[in-house]
């Protein structure tokens, strides 16, 4: 093991899979020439040639666009969209291509591309550039989502998407580049579709995603101090989403609270909440709570956009309302 933080670790992840894949390009804004918004791709471009990492005009919908042909004649590429606030201007080639070609052809046709971009708040970057947008995705039958809170889920995961033949929407948080963790140097990966608890506990579950899951967890030391026990489960992919692993936590705390950064209305803690409400009813002491994003454009002020987003106190506050 050594400690890497998040940004290394999604770079190790694209090194390790284009050395052993020569089907793997890169493609999007700077990600030669700057080596990415975020500096994932750095000296990618050193070792694997123009050829195989290539700098995209501004146009999203270019970017994902050149994506699905090349994958469709057998490439796999991995693009980067700057901010997932501007996936909107890739939606069309995602969601009505992307998700869909392999069903309309038979399977004959899979169209393997990583869309890596990024969410959340934290810089300061103000309403067009601080979103989390990932529900959007999960709504639409053929992309896989997935959101890494660690260095060591991040590179895992990213390993098994850029395998896999169908097209991942791969959304890392900006606050979470600088995070460090512990990271094998040898080859891992860690599958789609199964979740992972980042703390034991018996007296509630909380469901978090993203940079959301380092504030549950340090809302579940603070907890501790109190007698109060959380479970952390991390989805790491919410589709496919390990409904098992949540079934079997809640059946041992019989409390559910769900934290998420992205806005309350329509988020997918809604979706996770409706489903554990209808199979999960007999197994639960009490309602189902959401702690979300407030329903507004995120501030361009520091202080204020810290405002729309759950805090440590907020889940500490909110455990102990719904023990108590």
């Amino acid at each position: 093991m050594a400690t890497k933080d998040y940004r290394q670790a999604l770079n190790e992840a694209l090194r390790e899979e284009m050395a052993r894949d020569e089907s793997i390009v890169l493609l999007g804004e700077d990600v030669a020439s700057n080596g990415g918004s975020f500096k994932v791709t750095r000296d990618l471009v050193d070792q694997f040639g123009p050829s195989r990492v290539l700098d995209t005009p501004i146009c999203e919908s270019t970017i994902a666009g050149a994506a699905c042909g090349a994958a469709m004649l057998g490439l796999r590429p991995v693009i980067e969209i700057q901010f997932i606030d501007f996936s909107t201007l890739s939606f069309d080639m995602t969601v009505n291509q992307m998700a869909k070609f392999k069903l309309m052809t038979g399977g004959q046709a899979p169209v393997p591309i990583v869309v890596r971009t990024q969410g959340g708040v934290g810089r300061g970057a103000g309403a067009q550039h601080s979103q989390s947008l990932e529900a959007w995705y999960t709504h639409i039958p053929g992309l896989k989502v997935v959101m890494p809170a660690t260095a060591y889920d991040a590179k895992g995961l990213l390993k098994s998407a850029i395998r896999d033949d169908d097209p991942v929407v791969f959304i890392e948080h900006k606050m979470l580049y600088s995070q460090k963790d512990q990271v094998p140097d040898e080859e891992y990966l860690v599958p789609l579709g199964e979740a992972d608890i980042k703390r034991q506990g018996d007296h509630l579950t909380i469901f978090a995603t993203s940079r959301m899951v380092s504030r549950a967890m340090e809302a579940a030391g603070r907890l501790a101090q109190q007698g109060i026990e959380c479970e952390i489960l991390d989805p790491r992919t919410l589709v496919p989403l390990d409904r098992q692993a949540i079934a079997s936590s809640v059946k041992k705390t019989s409390r559910l609270l769900i934290v998420q950064e992205a806005y309350r209305r329509s988020g997918f803690g809604c979706e996770v909440a409706s489903w554990a409400g209808e199979v999960l009813f007999d197994d639960l002491d009490g309602p189902v709570k959401i702690l979300a994003g407030m329903n507004s454009p995120i501030p361009f002020n520091t202080d204020l956009e810290q405002m729309c987003i759950p805090s440590i106190q907020q889940i500490v506050d909110t455990v102990t309302a719904m023990l108590h």
